[in-house]
């Protein structure tokens, strides 16, 4: 076997990430209470949960502000920014909770020590992984073995998936092909350089990105097979692009597309389902309740900027394709689609101020939770597209009807990980993060979505 490089993979970087900052802000609290007279946060045997609150806090509160997104986490301008959010957010709860946390201190320096403390434990912390974790001594070096008309699209998924993930080269793997790769300066070898370029450039992983195996000629395959054999890593490019961005490439899945989709036995188990739809009667009657508070602002808003009827009703594709009434706060002029339907597009002239508002801070959405709670929709699923635009993607996008086989959701997996799409090539992306979901829905996936939709709603990203 030749010599590989260290490097860490997608999960291993966000298991450290959570790990070392817990142990660092700890560790920086310890520190705190040995060198000051710092006393408010001394655990013991008999107060245990303080610390299991505070990591707890430090946990959801730092996905919410994004400091565990491998993106956002290798820029240092984001990432600082996003840690006084978390630490300010983390230390109010704290303190908010005395019944499972220390009370309030008599003497107020010490929540002055407490909030410095973490501060200075996560700054550190993420300046020596920004130094050293994401250089270029830990990058995973892979040799992609593939079609040249592929290489553009795997190229630009791996570059904007893992920034330490670093293509050295290629190998086409097709029988016949004239010319030569020029791609964003990737080389590409010969079949016969694969066991040299492996051992000259340290690869970790072969990725096998072709379209149709068939295409792959017999000296590469036995090269593979021999590789394989001796414990090297090969994996086909669908599982990897999975594995890194949460979504399904449907653009490259074959006639043997059935291996693609083994969708989570979530979706057949009656369990999971009655506590899904139990959680969707809570959390839709709690918006409901929040809808009605802020019914009077926005009808005042409506009636001085928009200047029209204040809901809006619109016909959109359910489950199994079941057609029905949408309900949102209207945000957009009257008779805005006179001359047919027409994409939503950025800085769309037909939405008007108020409305931008509306739509960004996502408050038109309220409405909906009246259709979860008709059964029409449910918290988290795909958004319900209208039914032209489904006729007209169904039959440009492969499986893109495939998004309806559960109910529509008022957020879900693609809306937290895309903005707004106005295009095929946006519905495409859109559609891949959606059957990820329907593939792998679970309680944590569905968490997850919960949490960074309040990413969402915090960082204003709606439109």
């Amino acid at each position: 076997m030749p010599k590989q490089g260290i490097h860490f993979n997608i999960s291993e970087r966000k298991i450290l990430l959570r790990v070392v900052d817990m142990l660092a802000i700890l560790g920086m609290l310890y520190l705190v209470s040995s060198l000051f007279a710092f006393d408010y946060f001394k655990p013991t045997p008999e107060n245990w949960t303080w610390v299991v609150v505070l990591l707890l806090y430090i946990s959801v509160f730092g996905t919410v502000f994004e400091i565990y997104d491998l993106q956002k986490a290798s820029k240092r301008e984001k990432v600082f920014s996003n840690i006084v959010l978390t630490a300010s957010v983390t230390v109010l709860f704290y303190l908010l909770t005395p019944f499972f946390t220390p009370f309030l201190p008599a003497n107020r320096l010490q929540i002055a020590y407490f909030y410095l403390a973490i501060i200075t434990a996560l700054f550190l912390w993420r300046l020596l992984y920004i130094s050293f974790i994401i250089s270029p001594r830990f990058y995973k070096k892979v040799l992609i073995v593939g079609e040249t008309s592929n290489i553009e699209t795997i190229v630009d998924a791996f570059k904007h998936s893992d920034p330490n993930y670093k293509i050295v080269g290629f190998i086409n793997c097709e029988a016949s092909h004239k010319d030569s790769l020029k791609y964003k300066g990737i080389p590409e070898y010969a079949c016969s350089e694969i066991h040299q370029i492996i051992d000259r450039e340290q690869v970790s992983e072969i990725v096998v990105a072709s379209y149709n195996a068939e295409t792959i000629t017999t000296d590469i395959y036995n090269d593979l097979i021999l590789l394989l054999e001796r414990g090297f890593p090969i994996k086909e490019y669908t599982q990897v692009i999975e594995d890194m961005t949460y979504r399904v490439p449907v653009q490259f899945v074959g006639k043997d597309f059935y291996k693609y989709f083994p969708f989570s036995r979530s979706n057949q188990n009656k369990l999971y389902l009655f506590f899904h739809r139990l959680f969707d009667l809570l959390f839709s009657l709690l918006g409901v309740f929040i809808g009605l508070l802020i019914v009077p602002f926005v009808f005042l808003g409506n009636l001085i900027a928009n200047r029209g009827p204040l809901f809006y009703f619109q016909e959109r594709v359910g489950k199994n394709g079941k057609p029905f009434s949408i309900v949102k706060f209207r945000t957009m002029i009257k008779n805005a689609e006179q001359h047919g339907a027409v994409w939503a597009e950025k800085n769309d002239a037909r939405v008007t101020p108020f409305g931008k508002f509306l739509r960004r801070s996502r408050l038109d959405e309220f409405p909906q939770f009246l259709n979860i709670l008709k059964g029409d929709m449910s918290l988290i699923g795909p958004r319900p597209e209208r039914p032209y635009f489904v006729k007209e993607l169904s039959q440009v996008i492969p499986f893109y009807e495939t998004r309806h086989i559960i109910r529509p959701g008022l957020t879900g997996w693609a809306q937290v990980k895309v903005r707004y799409g106005s295009t095929v090539e946006d519905s495409l992306l859109k559609l891949q993060y959606d059957l990820y979901y329907i593939k792998h829905r679970s309680f944590f996936l569905d968490a997850n979505v919960i949490v960074k939709t309040l990413s969402t709603m915090l960082f204003y990203r709606g439109q």
